[in-house]
């Protein structure tokens, strides 16, 4: 199963970065950074079971572990296939308190800072991050700059709506949108998930295993899930990839953790076919926003 992001080919199962610094919430200045021998072999032990789309950001940071430094401690050199892809637009003071949105001037700042914390002479990926804002157009030219000098390969957005994709196209191609999404999690994004899939836009939910994280989902919710994992002796998280996987071939999902194990599961959830009758099951769940 394999997504191409402009010329770049990526297998539809990646890993996000945002959990691995710490343990427990992300961004929780009081969360205990987590075990750096642990986080870096997960990161390797990613890429040995396939996976070579790697999500981060350089305010994915605890007190004392850095996202961007882990991933360049544990992969450089880097495989030839593999596609980093990072995020602009937010940042947090060292404390970690944030930021104001950047302004389309400092995004090239935090494009270089990007780079020497990932030791990379470009960035295979760049999403301009958005919040509060109506219009990305003045953001998404000064990236689009920075792709035609070099420092950046290809384009996303994260956070948006699908007026913000139209503004970006008009700039500069696009290859994916981050929203957050997943099974009973924002279900009105369902006309915007296959939005992208008719212009050949990946759609890379994070937050796809929302319900398996307590940030949405009922107990009813939960038990048919859980028994539609026990028919495939699969765990209920493994079936929430599954779902968001099955919502198209442009669908691409990043779920991340600290835990190998947990590592393990989340690839083999890509083996995971789920039924015509179970997809029905899960999908009238899903649009109840359960």
């Amino acid at each position: 199963m394999t997504w191409r992001l402009g010329d770049l080919t990526v297998n539809r199962i990646g890993f996000g970065a945002m959990r691995l610094p710490q343990q427990g919430a992300a961004f929780d200045p009081n969360a205990t950074p987590r075990d750096r021998a642990q986080a870096i072999r997960v990161l390797r032990d990613a890429v040995e079971l396939g996976v070579n789309h790697v999500d981060t950001a350089a305010f994915y940071f605890s007190r004392t572990r850095s996202a961007n430094e882990l991933i360049n401690s544990a992969l450089r050199p880097y495989p030839d296939d593999l596609v980093i892809a990072t995020k602009v637009g937010p940042s947090r003071t060292p404390q970690g308190e944030w930021l104001p949105l950047a302004t389309p001037e400092q995004l090239q700042g935090q494009v270089e800072e990007n780079l020497r914390q990932l030791g990379r002479d470009h960035l295979d990926l760049v999403n301009l991050r958005v919040s509060g804002l109506d219009d990305v157009s003045a953001h998404f030219e000064q990236l689009a700059r920075l792709r035609q000098e070099g420092l950046i390969r290809h384009l996303g957005l994260s956070n948006v709506r699908p007026h913000h994709l139209d503004q970006a196209q008009r700039i500069a191609p696009v290859v994916c949108v981050q929203n957050s999404y997943g099974l009973g999690h924002h279900p009105e994004q369902d006309d915007f998930v296959g939005l992208c899939g008719e212009r050949g836009v990946a759609f890379v939910p994070f937050f796809a295993l929302a319900g398996a994280n307590k940030e949405a989902g009922t107990s009813a919710e939960d038990d048919e899930v859980t028994e539609i994992a026990a028919a495939h002796e699969a765990t209920p998280a493994q079936v929430r990839l599954a779902w968001t996987l099955a919502r198209g071939p442009h669908v691409l999902v990043i779920p991340g953790t600290g835990d190998p194990a947990h590592l393990r599961q989340n690839v083999a959830a890509g083996e995971l076919s789920l039924t015509a009758q179970e997809l029905t099951r899960l999908d009238a769940l899903h649009l109840n926003g359960v």
